[in-house]
């Protein structure tokens, strides 16, 4: 199975970068990056260090509800390519380790499926959980501040 890692769709981030509210209402804060720290869910790599750069709440579910998890990002603050999709993006290098989840074509934990992972298991469990019919996609999120990083689908 081919993995999409997904990125945040160019549209949001065109609408979050030019002041657009965040998943609580607010516009992004603004801030200078000190590097390999500051993730962009967009590009799918680092924020380089000194380059400005927007943090906001993010919720990646369609609508409120209580599976559906809210947490701050970070975003290049200027134009970046989005992730193409299918190659290992360099945020998922930089942390020993990701919690990973499957949720339901509703966008409801499939209980069961949350775990730990190290970081060069995430493709294979990745993998692993999209071929269970009951997942329709999974999350990624930081296993140190449940940050969330990026959502694969299978291509």
């Amino acid at each position: 199975m081919t993995l999409v890692y997904e990125a945040l769709a160019s549209d949001l981030v065109a609408g979050l970068r030019a002041g657009g509210p965040d998943a609580y209402g607010h516009p992004a804060e603004r801030a200078v990056s000190d590097g390999d720290g500051n993730p962009c869910r967009h590009c799918l790599d680092f924020v380089p260090k000194g380059a400005a750069m927007l943090i906001l709440a993010h919720r990646p579910f369609s609508v409120p509800q209580p599976y559906a998890e809210t947490g701050p990002i970070f975003l290049c603050a200027d134009g970046c390519a989005r992730h193409p999709g299918t190659s290992l993006p360099p945020i998922l290098r930089s942390s020993p380790a990701y919690l990973v989840k499957g949720y339901s074509a509703d966008e409801r934990i499939v209980y069961g499926t949350g775990r730990v992972v190290p970081a060069a298991e995430v493709p294979g469990y990745g993998q692993t959980l999209l071929a269970d019919p009951r997942v329709a996609f999974v999350d990624v999120r930081s296993a140190r501040n449940n940050c969330f990083q990026l959502r694969l689908r299978a291509a």
